[in-house]
């Protein structure tokens, strides 16, 4: 009996053993490669919301696919009230018949980013076709500009894992939005401006447009500039705002691994 009792004991204290040598061993490996983790890190490429920071960061991002009629009222707004950093998705399309527009946010000196070619759902389409849409506005945009663009937000904010993937193996990171404002709908103009102040945080991201669709923009983005400029914030462009990840950001996700790690061990 008392040998019985000795045997489940030790089979016991070995499983006990193995798991905390599992749990040890994760701990090590993140504690190696602690200063390979970076706040948007995968083995798979990510969409971007947003960025998590205690900085009152802001992005304003405009979307354009189409029209000549808003998008010299938005920049002449962000002129008016000093907002030096902005970023612009552009349609290729739209670009190749604006190259005014397009010389004047550059000349501003806002961020452009891509919007790619056709404006349509990526996911519809092929892995090949996919790769034409985003490499043609590519060396569109390119030449336009002068610089490459290395921000992509697709059309409509379509994608899946196949279209990041694919948008990833060509240099772009996948821009989404946390505020969305909404304004392509012309809700009003006060509604546009309650959204966006009410919705924004810091590290947020914030949709609008410069197409000809959205008519009320421009005149809620005065206001919008205005109430955040009053909560503190700092206008930066999206790729300024991916430099915010913080080392608390890793922390936390270091301490996720090693909590999984330990888990994983008591369960084995």
């Amino acid at each position: 009996m008392n040998s019985f009792f000795y045997v489940l004991n030790g089979k016991k204290i070995k499983r006990y053993l193995i798991g905390f040598a599992v749990a040890v061993f994760a701990i090590g490996i993140v504690y190696v490669e602690r200063s390979n983790v970076s706040v948007f890190s995968e083995e798979a490429p990510a969409a971007i919301y947003s960025v998590p920071t205690e900085k009152k960061v802001i992005a304003l991002t405009f979307d354009i696919s189409w029209g000549d009629k808003r998008t010299a009222p938005i920049l002449e707004v962000l002129k008016e009230k000093k907002v030096q950093k902005a970023t612009f998705f552009l349609s290729s399309p739209w670009s190749k018949t604006h190259p005014e527009l397009v010389k004047q946010i550059v000349d501003s000196g806002y961020e452009i980013g891509s919007h790619g070619h056709k404006h349509e759902n990526y996911t519809s389409l092929s892995d090949d076709e996919i790769r034409r849409q985003i490499t043609t506005a590519h060396t569109m945009l390119t030449d336009l500009t002068g610089k490459e663009p290395k921000l992509i937000r697709l059309p409509n904010g379509d994608f899946d894992k196949r279209v990041l993937q694919i948008a990833s193996g060509l240099g772009y990171t996948t821009i989404q939005w946390d505020t969305d404002s909404l304004d392509w709908k012309n809700p009003g103009t006060q509604k546009i401006i309650d959204r966006v102040v009410s919705k924004a945080h810091p590290g947020d991201i914030v949709l609008l447009h410069a197409s000809d669709s959205s008519q009320q923009t421009h005149e809620a983005l005065p206001v919008i500039i205005d109430k955040l400029l009053e909560q503190g914030y700092e206008f930066v462009t999206v790729s300024e705002l991916l430099q915010q990840g913080t080392l608390k950001g890793k922390e936390v996700r270091d301490q996720a691994m090693i909590q999984q790690a330990i888990e994983d061990a008591a369960g084995m």
